[in-house]
C-alpha cells in the first residue's frame, strides 16, 4: 500500500487548495460522494466528512465519484486549458499586449489570471508576457540585430530601458546574454506532490519538488543562481520525453530513465550522483556504501551533502540512500515522500515503514 503524507500534512494541503500536493492523494466527501485533488477550488468540505485516498483508483473503488470541476482521475500535468490558449494568443500576436479591458474582453478577470499564472509559473501574468517579449529579444540578438533595433522592435522607446528590462530577465546585459543558454521549465503532478522540470540543449538540469506562488518564484530566482541561467516557462523535446518516462515510473512500467542528464556540481558531487544512478531500482546503498563506491570511504559525510544538493530528483535518485542501520535518514522533499518512492519500488522494508510512519 502506498504511503501518504502525514494526516496534518493532508489537512492544511485541502484546507490551503495547495497544487503541491496534486497527485500526492485524493479527498472523498462523504457528504457528497465526490472525491476531489487538493487544489480543486471547490468550497472547503467539513473536516469530519473528509475521507483520503492514495490515488483515484483507491477512491472509486470505495465508490466515491470523480469531481467534474478538478477531475482528479485524470493525470494531467497541463497548464489549464484557458492558460493555454491565453499563453498560445500570446505567441500569436507577439507585439501585441494584453491589457485588463482585453482580457475581461474574453472572458477572464484580471485577478484571476494574474493569481493562475503565479500560482502555476511563479510569475504574474504581465511577468510572463515580458518574459515572452525579452525571450523574443534575445532570439533577435541571436540572430544578428542590433540591440537599438531589438529595442524598438519590442515596443522600447530607449535603449537604456530595454537594458534595464533586459537584466531584470536574465540577470546579465544584451551581450552577456547571448553566451547563456535559458533552461526550459516546466511543471507536473506526480503521486509525490508537484514537480518543477528544467531543461536545456545539453540535457536534464533540473526536476526537484514544485513550491507554489510566491514559494516558487523564489525557488525560481534560487535555481537560476545556482545553475547560473535564466528559467523560462515553455515547451521543449526533451521536457515531453521526461515528463512521459516520469508518468511510465510512476504508474510502475518503467525502472530507469533513458535522457541526457546535465546535473550541474563540482567533480566530487557528480561522481556521488553518479553512484546514485549505479543503484539497481528496489534496492538501496547506505551512505558508507556510496563513499566507498566513490573511493572515499572516510566521506561520508560529504556523501550525504552531495546527496542532499542532488539537482534531479527522482532521476538521480537519492531516496535510495538510507543509514547503515537501515532507517531512511533525511530526505529534502520530507521523508513521506521517500516513503513513497521506496515502497513504489517495493525497496521499503516493513520495518523501515513502522520506523518512518509518524515521522
Amino acid at each position: 500500500m502506498l504511503t501518504m503524507p502525514p494526516a496534518p500534512t493532508l489537512r492544511r494541503a485541502v484546507a490551503r487548495r495547495d497544487r503541491r500536493y496534486d497527485g500526492a492523494f485524493v479527498y472523498a466527501v462523504i457528504s457528497t460522494g465526490i472525491f476531489c485533488r487538493p487544489s480543486c477550488p471547490a468550497p472547503r468540505p467539513r473536516p469530519e466528512h473528509l475521507r483520503w485516498f492514495a490515488d483515484p483508483a483507491a477512491a472509486q473503488a470505495a465508490g466515491f465519484r470523480p469531481c467534474k470541476r478538478c477531475q482528479p482521475q485524470h493525470g494531467g500535468g497541463r497548464l489549464p486549458e484557458w492558460m493555454q490558449r491565453l499563453i498560445a494568443q500570446l505567441d500569436a500576436t507577439p507585439d501585441r499586449s494584453l491589457r485588463a479591458a482585453e482580457l475581461r474582453a474574453l472572458g477572464l478577470h484580471p485577478a484571476r489570471v494574474r493569481r493562475a499564472f503565479r500560482t502555476h509559473l511563479g510569475l504574474t501574468f504581465a511577468e510572463f508576457a515580458r518574459q515572452k517579449r525579452m525571450q523574443r529579444a534575445l532570439n533577435d540578438l541571436r540572430h544578428g540585430q542590433r540591440v537599438t533595433d531589438a529595442a524598438l522592435t519590442h515596443g522600447f522607446t530607449s535603449e537604456r530601458g530595454f537594458r534595464a528590462a533586459f537584466a531584470k530577465a536574465f540577470g546579465a546585459s544584451p551581450r552577456a546574454a547571448l553566451r547563456l543558454q535559458p533552461i526550459t521549465v516546466d511543471w507536473m503532478p506526480s503521486p509525490v506532490g508537484a514537480l518543477l522540470l528544467g531543461v536545456d540543449a545539453t540535457g536534464v538540469r533540473l526536476l526537484e519538488f514544485a513550491g507554489e506562488g510566491a514559494e516558487l518564484a523564489h525557488q525560481i530566482e534560487r535555481w537560476q543562481r545556482r545553475l547560473g541561467a535564466p528559467l523560462q516557462p515553455g515547451t521543449h523535446p526533451l521536457l515531453e520525453l521526461l515528463r512521459a518516462q516520469l508518468e511510465a515510473y510512476f504508474a510502475g512500467h518503467r525502472r530507469c530513465f533513458e535522457l541526457p542528464l546535465a546535473a550541474h556540481g563540482s567533480t566530487f558531487q557528480r561522481s556521488v550522483w553518479q553512484a546514485l544512478c549505479a543503484i539497481p531500482y528496489g534496492q538501496t546503498r547506505s551512505y558508507a556504501e556510496i563513499a566507498a563506491a566513490v573511493g572515499r570511504p572516510q566521506a561520508m559525510r560529504a556523501v550525504g551533502q552531495a546527496n542532499g544538493a542532488n539537482p534531479i530528483a527522482v532521476v538521480i535518485p537519492c531516496h535510495r540512500v538510507v543509514n547503515a542501520s537501515g532507517a531512511l535518514g533525511g530526505y529534502g522533499g520530507g521523508l513521506w515522500r521517500k516513503r513513497r518512492l521506496l515502497a513504489l519500488e517495493c525497496a521499503l522494508t516493513s520495518a523501515q515503514a513502522q520506523a518512518a510512519v509518524d515521522r
